[in-house]
């Protein structure tokens, strides 16, 4: 077993049957009103996976699922684990056409859905490609959810032994710079994450507030885990900050994974001081930049150790932050975890030198190397290539497409994303600097800087921020602050004041939105 040799492979789905086994009235998930045990979890795995297999599905082929949070949905991702068929997790906010892209390219044989996704792609008179099935989640026409398509209760599937090497899930990126790549990831890689788990005080008495999309990678860096060691899950269907803090105390949740806009809108609730948070002994947070002023608003104010993870669902090297042991590292996202090999490189893919205490000599893009990594993205062998870096010795690393810098203690510090990085009038202008500028003034709650085509400089900066309230300054007058403060280069040429940032449903700022934006609204140049 797992629990005897850390490095023995143990897949998912068996975990769960163990447990089961062994607790069978340990509660596994929370969803709303509904309240499931690990025997009733594991007798629907084991009829989802029966079913797959009566469907004709053969280990190593996909299925697909795209709906809400909700208990049906764990139980076709882990029912199609134990019958060693792989998940594709899509987005609901995807747009039809990338929905029906994404099925197609991972080639599934079964689209998951729940009635709100349903609606959607019946708005849009989708259709599927040929041989796909579309299957309800939820309860239709009075039916219980899943419904006729499942086998009877006791449906037991035919037993199978995973391969470590064969596909877990394929996770389809934010598409934040364009058309979403499927990126395959492993049984081996997966299991990686999960036998490192007890490190982080997973167990039996974990309870796990789960309240990021199940799409994500993100959520499944803590969902797993607490399947895996025999904790409860708490599912949300939607976040918002009140009901986020009413289930943390109903429930007394131990272990949490939020995205920094989460944690900022939590922090910001008048309602967060009425809570008792006290059960807390651990929460997580990465997919985007988290400001050191917000991670030392969660340590002062929310019990329980905070832990930044920097890396990507592509794998790679990971950095961790261990937040409340380093109050003076806030600035930075860690250091390398155990196993992982970060480097630094320039344009030209040199490796970037470091001083013999750890510090780099200059900044580079991120690459990183570790057990767990992609197999590559699906189907697309030329992305794949572009995203890998080899060292002298042919070893191979994933690019992060960031940019950073070690200090004198080893700790990564980010300094901007490469493909958001302006240069103007041949300098180069890293967005995060203005807008760390921006957040100090007291009138700005966010702020975005994207690089604006100029026929003069070749790109500008240019300014979207959040005001905190809307009078009390103009957006001239805030630029012009902001261009009192930093170098003549770094100036913004516009300032564009909105009522929201545009985000992805993880929270990452969509900036290829805001220079469109820009670009096909001339009005907005004035102001």
């Amino acid at each position: 077993m797992a629990e005897s040799d850390p490095r023995a492979f143990c897949d998912l789905a068996a975990m769960v049957a163990a447990h089961a086994l062994a607790q069978p009235e340990a509660l596994a998930i929370v969803d709303r009103d509904r309240r499931v045990d690990y025997g009733t979890l594991d007798r629907l795995v084991d009829q989802v996976a029966a079913s797959l297999q009566q469907t004709g599905l053969q280990p190593r082929e996909t299925i697909a699922i795209c709906a809400a949070t909700c208990t049906e949905y764990l139980a076709v991702f882990l029912g199609a684990l134990r019958a060693g068929i792989t998940v594709a997790p899509l987005a609901p906010s995807s747009t039809t056409a990338q929905l029906m892209d994404m099925v197609r390219d991972c080639r599934a044989r079964l689209l998951f859905v729940d009635t709100a996704t349903a609606l959607t792609l019946d708005d849009d008179h989708a259709l599927l490609p040929p041989g796909v099935a579309r299957i309800h989640l939820d309860a239709v026409d009075g039916q219980a959810p899943l419904a006729p398509w499942l086998l009877a209760q006791l449906a037991v599937p035919t037993p199978l032994s995973i391969d470590r090497a064969w596909p877990f899930n394929v996770i389809y990126s934010s598409g934040t710079t364009g058309t979403p790549k499927g990126i395959v990831q492993s049984h081996g890689m997966r299991w990686e994450l999960i036998r490192h788990a007890p490190l982080a005080a997973f167990g039996t008495r974990s309870v796990t507030l789960v309240a990021t999309p199940l799409y994500s990678n993100t959520t499944l860096t803590t969902l797993l885990p607490t399947l895996a060691y025999g904790g409860c899950l708490v599912l949300m269907a939607k976040f918002d900050a009140l009901g986020y803090l009413q289930l943390a105390q109903q429930e007394r949740a131990t272990h949490t994974m939020l995205v920094p806009v989460q944690y900022q809108r939590l922090m910001a609730s008048d309602d967060f001081g009425r809570y008792d948070l006290s059960s807390f002994q651990i929460k997580f947070c990465t997919s985007a930049p988290f400001r050191a002023e917000l991670k030392a608003d969660v340590l002062a104010r929310w019990p329980g150790a905070l832990v930044e993870f920097y890396g990507m669902s592509e794998g790679g090297g990971t950095c961790i932050l261990d937040a409340h042991i380093f109050p003076n590292k806030l600035h930075t996202v860690g250091k390398p975890g155990a196993g992982h090999d970060i480097r630094l490189i320039d344009e030209n893919g040199h490796e970037v030198p470091r001083t013999p205490g750890g510090a780099s000599q200059d900044i580079g893009e991120v690459v990183g190397r570790s057990p767990s990594m992609m197999d590559g993205y699906h189907e697309r062998p030329e992305k794949t290539s572009e995203a890998e870096w080899f060292d002298a010795e042919g070893r191979r690393y994933i690019r992060t497409g960031d940019v950073g810098r070690f200090d004198e203690d080893g700790f990564l510090i980010l300094v901007d994303r490469r493909k958001d990085m302006i240069i103007s009038g041949g300098f180069n202008i890293y967005p995060s600097d203005l807008e760390a500028v921006l957040l100090q003034h007291p009138t700005v709650q966010e702020a975005a800087v994207v690089g604006a085509p100029s026929p003069e400089w070749g790109e500008t900066p240019v300014a979207f921020v959040v005001l905190r309230q809307r009078e009390g300054v103009s957006a001239e007058a805030l630029r012009d602050w902001v261009n009192a403060q930093v170098g003549k280069t770094q100036r913004l040429s516009m300032l564009h004041c909105v009522a929201e940032l545009p985000r992805s449903a993880i929270g990452k700022v969509l900036k290829r939105e805001l220079r469109d934006e820009w670009i096909n609204n001339p009005k907005e140049r004035t102001q």
